[in-house]
């Protein structure tokens, strides 16, 4: 039925990259269904043999002393001419001629030989893709639909939507594209494979292919945040006492980190230090703003981050981007307020406790400082903690909860 059927199933695996046996299992399935159109009331079986080289359709039939259903049972007298060994009971299996299936079904079985194909092609390029979410590819630029990019991949094609493409970024035809896969999804026409070059994971990978150190795990990247075609910043961490991580990110002149900007289309990229202390890790991420205090309130997982005046902006950045991203690398809420806007709060709140308690500046200060900003705080504050911050008694420490709570009834 099929010619050279031993050198077609070796072709189409290397071409399609699909298992010889998940063919040859395909194969046998379409001619079993082509001939059980044939011979619906017949129990059948299909074998692939390898010395014949075909598929072999076999109909299985009971052996009877006396036959009663000529399409199920064959007589023992005769059975024995096929296979002298043969018992009554048994079932003795008889190949039919491929060419009795009929053109009809043969082109049937061909049918389905090509559609199941098809669909280990696309079963086998969804294996091969799936554990590659995360993976930086390399594909070249084919077309634009709908504002997605479609972009060769080799075998396939993937898919940078809109949203995952960064603001900057301009292709030609045929021009090389890297990107990071995010997704794959099934769909009727194969795998869709979903690209990235707005995800942070494509930055990290970005680092892994230009720093050597990164690669070979001396240095390792512990997070990034990006606000793509604007800035970034990546936190970096070194295992060897004798290696300066961001140096190594740098490279000599910056080539290395130039590489990766240029491939950003100029993005700004802060290199960050990471550090086990969330709080030098912060002051890290908003460098090079300087820091004046910084007060870490764990439950809340959040930092308030007090700068000198003249450093607010430097520590937000455009458009809030700076304070954005660093808040992002480290999973902190921060909030970031100047020195003279910090004394705001804190006269706001204290002057009016201070006229009614007998409480002296550096305990007001240190209330403040530990996050007692607002009245409702002081309010809902353990009076047992306050005697422990402040070194007084706890009746003393009830007096200073209840006098914050008159004054938030005024």
């Amino acid at each position: 039925m099929l010619s050279n059927l031993h050198f077609v199933i070796e072709q189409i695996s290397k071409e399609k990259n699909i298992p010889p046996e998940k063919l040859i299992q395909s194969l046998e399935e379409a001619v079993l269904n082509a001939a059980k159109k044939k011979y619906p009331e017949r129990e059948l079986e299909a074998q692939y043999n390898q010395e014949t080289n075909e598929i072999e359709v076999f109909e299985f039939i009971e052996v009877v002393k006396t036959v009663e259903d000529s399409y199920t049972q064959i007589e023992y007298d005769e059975a024995v001419l096929h296979d002298p060994d043969i018992q009554v009971g048994d079932y003795l299996g008889l190949k039919i001629d491929a060419n009795e299936l009929g053109r009809i079904s043969v082109q049937q079985a061909k049918n389905v030989i090509i559609n199941k194909i098809r669909d280990a092609e696309k079963e086998s390029i969804f294996n091969e893709y799936k554990d590659k979410i995360g993976q930086l590819v390399i594909g070249f630029y084919q077309r634009s639909e709908f504002g997605n990019i479609v972009v060769n991949l080799g075998k396939t094609e993937g898919i940078i939507p809109k949203v995952e493409q960064s603001p900057a970024d301009r292709f030609k035809q045929g021009e090389r594209i890297k990107s990071v896969i995010v997704d794959i999804k099934r769909d009727t026409k194969g795998p869709q494979i979903i690209l990235s070059r707005t995800h942070p994971n494509f930055l990290i990978r970005l680092f892994e292919l230009e720093v050597p150190e990164i690669y070979e795990n001396l240095v390792v990247v512990k997070g990034a945040s990006r606000e793509p075609g604007s800035r970034a910043k990546i936190a970096v961490y070194s295992k060897n006492i004798d290696i300066d991580p961001v140096g190594a990110c740098v490279g000599v002149r910056g080539s290395r980190v130039n590489g990766i900007v240029r491939e950003l289309n100029g993005e700004r990229i802060d290199i960050v230090r990471w550090d086990p202390d969330p709080t030098k890790f912060v002051i890290n991420a908003l460098s090079p703003a300087q820091i004046t205090k910084i007060i870490l309130d764990e439950e809340k997982n959040s930092m308030e981050i007090i700068v000198p005046n003249e450093n607010l902006s430097l520590a937000i950045g455009k458009r809030g981007q700076n304070v954005k991203l660093a808040s992002k690398l480290t999973g902190f809420r921060i909030d970031i307020k100047s020195e003279s806007q910090s004394e705001e709060e804190f006269e706001k709140i204290y002057n009016p406790l201070k006229e009614k308690l007998d409480l002296d500046f550096i305990s007001m200060r240190i209330l403040f400082d530990e996050g007692y900003r607002t009245l409702s705080q002081l309010v809902e504050a353990d009076a047992d903690d306050i005697s422990e911050i402040l070194g007084i008694e706890v009746n003393k420490a009830y007096e200073i909860i209840d006098s914050a709570g008159e004054l938030l009834k005024v």
